[in-house]
Formats: structure tokens, sequence, C-alpha cells
């Protein structure tokens, strides 16, 4: 197809994870589908977080599109080839708050597993004083994010599916994608571009309330006894997710944090970690939310992600490797699921859930929206 001249069933705009999650529901159904993107290659929010599909942790909406994800991400690995694991997911408790959070999830989720010192010592290099026990969340995956959105758009364009990078998106009509590179017809139109909805539709983005959380995350070298089996959560990361937070256990322990270490509560911490399959350790993670955050990242929260990370791990001091600002569309809701203007789809995951949630939001939507029937099995 030569670009300004051409048309597809399905034109998506934006190649992250909802984008390549549209994508791949249209092809599986033998559509023609073109993902239109300004960038070169996905590298938003897709491929700037932890790699954790954090499935086990979600309620209500989110764990419905988590679960339909799981099942969607083991299919992409296996066709496409990239790294990952069904690894569960550690949860390492430090007092006795966070052991209650655990143990009240534990007793209405068989999917949650309570696990002793000892037996938590035995899956992740930490320092035996430094825990009271933990958990087991046994339905979660882990991936390396950069690696899969690539061998993901590789697998799409091998099914067929068009990507047209270095192309800017300046306007949508009525069964029309306007692009720098000459209009593209459409029958259907879907939207999946996270934090940069503000740029395309800006209306739907004030109206929806979004705006733009940026993160601080790094990536360092380590040495530890033995490998982390698991991505690794923490007291912190039970106080943000949808199937602990809401708790009253939850309620307390996030008193105690905030009173023990305001200095950790002030930069919005999930202290978490992902082991990759080189050794490296992914570290963060803050969170400051704003229309456009400013790029400049304080060294205060690299400083206590590090200092953390020593006091939790049986390890030296790590080498840092990379820094960077992670960024993911926020608000007041989890998800904006919208017909936008001239009736395209508008989807986005507006917590930091994307990876986690964002194939099995692009599926189940795309499907109501456009009346498909579901795909056939065994088809890629």
């Amino acid at each position: 197809m030569t670009p300004g001249n051409s048309g597809a069933d399905v034109v998506v705009v934006g190649s992250g994870i909802v984008g390549l999650g549209a994508a791949h529901a249209a092809a599986r159904r033998g559509l023609r589908v073109i993902v239109v993107d300004r960038t070169e290659s996905p590298v938003g929010a897709t491929i700037r977080n932890f790699g954790h599909l954090c499935i086990g942790a979600q309620s209500g909406e989110a764990r419905r599109y988590a679960d339909a994800s799981r099942d969607l991400w083991l299919r992409l690995s296996r066709d496409a080839g990239f790294w990952l694991r069904e690894s569960g997911t550690l949860v390492a408790a430090r007092n006795d708050e966070e052991i209650a959070v655990l143990a009240a999830a534990a007793n209405d989720d068989d999917g949650i597993r309570m696990l002793d010192a000892e037996e938590l010592l035995r899956h992740a290099p930490l320092r035996p004083g430094a825990i009271l026990g933990g958990a087991h969340i046994e339905t979660d995956l882990q991936t390396d994010p950069r690696a899969a959105a690539e061998a993901i758009v590789r697998h799409l364009a091998a099914l067929g599916v068009e990507f047209r990078f270095r192309t800017a998106v300046t306007g949508l009509g009525a069964g029309r994608v306007d692009t720098s590179r000459g209009a593209i017809t459409a029958g259907h139109v879907v939207v999946a571009v996270n934090h940069d909805l503000d740029q395309l539709l800006p209306e739907v983005a004030e109206r929806n309330g979004i705006v733009r959380c940026a993160l601080d995350m790094m990536r360092a070298a380590v040495s530890v006894p033995r490998p982390l089996a698991a991505p690794l959560l923490t007291g912190w990361s039970l106080v943000r997710y949808g199937r602990f937070a809401g708790t009253p256990q939850a309620d307390r322990l996030r008193e105690r944090l905030h009173a023990e270490r305001p200095d950790l509560a002030a930069l919005d911490l999930n202290q978490m970690y992902t082991q990759l399959p080189d050794g490296t350790l992914i570290i963060g993670d803050s969170h400051a939310s704003a229309v456009q955050p400013a790029p400049f990242q304080p060294e205060v929260a690299f400083s206590a992600f590090l200092a953390e990370a020593e006091a939790l791990f049986d390890m030296p001091a790590p080498r840092v490797v990379e820094r960077w600002q992670g960024v993911y569309a926020k608000g007041p809701t989890e998800f904006l699921i919208e017909r936008g203007d001239q009736g395209a789809l508008v989807l986005a995951a507006t917590t930091g859930i994307g990876m986690t949630t964002g194939l099995g939001l692009a599926e189940e939507n795309l499907a109501a929206a456009f009346g498909w029937a579901p795909a056939m099995e065994g088809t890629s």
C-alpha cells in the first residue's frame, strides 16, 4: 500500500501496548490493519516499565482486563518468540500491618499464598532480618518490556499489519485519518496514544481529566547470592493496587508508612523490583502528576531507591546502569473508553497498569464497539 493513497479495515493510532493489542485483535479476525505512530518504534510507557504483569493484585474491571491480557500475553510470547515467565509475584512484608493486608487478601483469594520468612528467602535474596514473611501472587507474569514490544511489532508485521512509523496523525475525519504523509481511509479508527491524548484530542483529554504521570526509574547491576525468582513488591505496593489498597488493613498500613517515612511518601513511592534475564535489577519508582511534568529528575528519588534496595536485599551497593523517566496517562478512573471525535474508539489505561491490562482492554472493547465475534481459537 502506498502512503497517502491507501486504506484499511482498522487504523490504529499509537503503537504502545494498547495499540498493539488493537492491531492484534483485528489481525486475528483477518482484517486489514494499519498502525500509525509519530516515533520510529514504541518508546513510551510500553517500554519504560518493570515488565511486571501484575494480574492478581487487580480487582473489578481491571482484573477482568488483566485476566484476558494474561491469555493474550502467553499466546503472543509463543507466537512472537519473546521471553515471558509464569513466575507469579513475591511480596516482602516487613511489619505486622503488611502481614495483615496480605493475610486478608489470601483469605479471600486462592491465588494468593502466604509465605513465612524462610520460604520467602528461598525465592528472593533478601536480608533475613529485613522481613517478617510475605506472599506469592500466583497468576502474575514477567517479561522484558523492550524486547517484548519489538517482538510483537515484528510478529504483527509478519501477519500483514502495516506499520507507518515516523508518521504523525494530524486529524481525524469520518472514515479518514489525516497524517503527515497523507490521508488513510478507515473502516474503524482506534486512538491509543496514552499520555499524548491531549496532542490529538484535547477536548477528550480535558473532559476526562487526563494528565501525565512521570516516574523515576533505574536499572542496576547487582551481586546477589541467588536470583530473584519473581517480581518483588513491598508494603508501598500494597497501598497502591486495587486488590489490597481499599481494605481497612491497607488504611492502617498507609498510616504507618506515611508516619514512619514521610520522605518516601512525598515521592509517592511504589517500592518494587524485577530482575531481567541478564541479571540486572529494575528499581523504582516515584510518581509526579501534571499536564506536562518537568523533564528534570531530582537525585533525591534515586538516592532513596538505592538506600531502600540496600536495606532490603542481601547485596553490596548496586552499580547503576541506566536511569530514565517513565510516563503514563493518569485520570480519575482506571480506564478511558470513549467514542471520540468522528466516531473513533479512544482507549487508554489511565493508571500505571497498562502492561497488565492493555491487551485485554483492546480485545474486549474493539469486539464490543465494532460488533466482532470472538476470534477463532488457534489463530495467531
